[in-house]
Parts: C-alpha cells; sequence; structure tokens
C-alpha cells in the first residue's frame, strides 16, 4: 500500500475540524470521537504519509504546509461528500432534492420571490432556499457547492461553471421630490460632485454607479452612504438624504410607494444584464433547469 492510499474521509474530517475549533479535545466533541482515538487516527496517517500535518504549539495546532494543503482537499471535497448524502437522503424519503440560491443582486431579492411562488407549486417535491452572505464570494460558492444557482448581474467565466442571462435592465438614478436632477433627461457624472450616494453594502469596484459613470470620469460623490435594504434606501431617497443607483423596473415598481423618480445615467445610459450561473455538471438536472427557464419567462417589466 503507497502512502497517498492511506487517506480517507475521517482524516479530511478532523483537519477540518481542529481547524475550525483550534484543539483535539473541541475536534473529538465534535466529531463524536474520544480525543485518543482522534490522535490515533492522526498519528497513523503521519506515520504512513511520512509527513506531519501538524506543528504543536502548546494545546494549540497549526498546520503544516501538507496540513495546509490537505485542508484546501477537506474544504473542496467535504461540502461535495455531504451535499451528496444529502441528496441521496432525499431521494431515499421520496423528495426531488434542493435548490439553493445565491444572491449577488440586492435589488432582485422581490424578482426573485415572484419567480420562486410559481416554481414552488410546479415543483412541490423540490425546497428552494436563498443565501445572501458567503464565505468566499458567489462565484467561490457555487465551486464549493454551498450554492447551486448564483444571482449576479457580474458573471465571472471559470472552468466548470456556466452562466445564462435571464433579463436586461437599466440601471438609473434615483432622486425624490424636489431635487433639481428630477426634470433632467439624464444626469452627468459631475452633477453628482456634491451629493450623498446611497448604495448597497457592496464595494465601489464592484458598483456600476462608480465603475461604468462615476470612476471614468474621475468624479466621487460629496458622500457615500450604504444601507442594506430597498425599502430604507427609497425612504432616504424620498426624504431628500441622498440620492441612489438602482434598475429601472424597481424605481417604477416601488413609485406608488415611495415619492422618487427615476433618472438616466448619462446620455446613453447604463444597460445591464442578470445571469443565473451554476455548475456545468448540473446543467440537466431538471428542476434547476426548469427554474431557469422560470426566470428566464418572468422578465423584470413583467414583473411591475
Amino acid at each position: 500500500m503507497n502512502g497517498m492510499s492511506a487517506l480517507e474521509r475521517i482524516h479530511l474530517e478532523i483537519l477540518r475540524a481542529v481547524a475550525r475549533h483550534g484543539s483535539l479535545t473541541a475536534a473529538a466533541d465534535t466529531l463524536h470521537l474520544t480525543q485518543s482515538a482522534l490522535s490515533h487516527a492522526v498519528r497513523k496517517l503521519e506515520g504512513q504519509l511520512g509527513i506531519a500535518v501538524w506543528h504543536r504549539e502548546g494545546r494549540r495546532l497549526r498546520p503544516t504546509q501538507a496540513g495546509e494543503y490537505l485542508l484546501g482537499v477537506a474544504g473542496r471535497l467535504l461540502p461535495q461528500l455531504e451535499l451528496a448524502e444529502e441528496r441521496l437522503g432525499q431521494f431515499a424519503r421520496g423528495e426531488r432534492g434542493a435548490l439553493r440560491i445565491g444572491m449577488e443582486c440586492h435589488p432582485c431579492y422581490a424578482w426573485l420571490l415572484k419567480i420562486v411562488s410559481p416554481y414552488l407549486a410546479a415543483w412541490p417535491a423540490v425546497d428552494v432556499d436563498v443565501k445572501q452572505k458567503f464565505q468566499f464570494g458567489g462565484i467561490g460558492a457555487l465551486l464549493d457547492h454551498e450554492i447551486d444557482l448564483l444571482v449576479t448581474p457580474d458573471p465571472l467565466r471559470k472552468p466548470g461553471l456556466a452562466f445564462e442571462p435571464v433579463f436586461d435592465y437599466e440601471q438609473v438614478l434615483v432622486v425624490g421630490p424636489g431635487h433639481p436632477l428630477r426634470a433632467a433627461a439624464y444626469v452627468q457624472p459631475g452633477q453628482l460632485a456634491d451629493e450623498t450616494l446611497i448604495t448597497y453594502p457592496v464595494e465601489t469596484d464592484r458598483l456600476d454607479i462608480y465603475t461604468r459613470f462615476l470612476t471614468p470620469a474621475g468624479v466621487g460623490p460629496k458622500r457615500h452612504k450604504t444601507i442594506e435594504t430597498t425599502d430604507i434606501m427609497l425612504q432616504m431617497v424620498a426624504s431628500g438624504r441622498g440620492v441612489a443607483a438602482l434598475p429601472r423596473w424597481l424605481v417604477e415598481e416601488q413609485s406608488g410607494k415611495f415619492d422618487v423618480a427615476a433618472v438616466k445615467l448619462g446620455r446613453r445610459g447604463v444597460a445591464k444584464r442578470i445571469f443565473l450561473g451554476f455548475r456545468d455538471a448540473d446543467a440537466e438536472i431538471d428542476y434547476l433547469r426548469a427554474f431557469v427557464e422560470s426566470a428566464r419567462g418572468h422578465r423584470a417589466d413583467r414583473a411591475r
């Protein structure tokens, strides 16, 4: 038997548990093992591999270079194995599966809800979950099998992933009552230099109002404020506390609720597209494909 054949799933689980909890005792409790059994398993693995996986610093353990490599393997393989077990269990119980949807488009949540409702009715044996926060971003969540679908306006082409466009929209400036730009045909970047710009809590290098409008013109707002929820953002704009950048369809949908108006960003406007991303290996799963088709058929102009 060569060294690598000694590596088993339990070794990866032990490494992950120790990295997460910081000690053998806590890892043993998490894995429902005795500490001696856990230590024996690791010593045996190190003996068969001929290399240490940890540096021992008092009671704490720090992974060696080999240990760091195995932790990376654990991070890729264990979620896939756990997902496979979960799916097989669902099949055994007569369920079809689960669709975990990741969101990288804050204002698309209302649009998504309109798709989910008829989808759940059409696929009663499929559960749907929506996640908005990921440890390593949406693309990483797809690659690590944390989610099955990613809603994003910024697809990143990676091997093993596919992205399908589901609808086009226009990004616009949102202004409140009495704002001097409210009657303008369009706004120029320099006109925002004295404004408070309200956005979702996203890095500026991923905000279109910056990357496709302000930054190329060498302009920044007087103040940049972040707000997580669309309703609060629109309330702030309606009360004259600042301006925002949102999809035109969302502004028009909310115009009866909030006294706000949409103004074109630049003479040509800022055109955007929403994509659904998924793993190539899952492309033929019928309930995933059905969701993509449903999303493509339910465009933003129908969401109003």
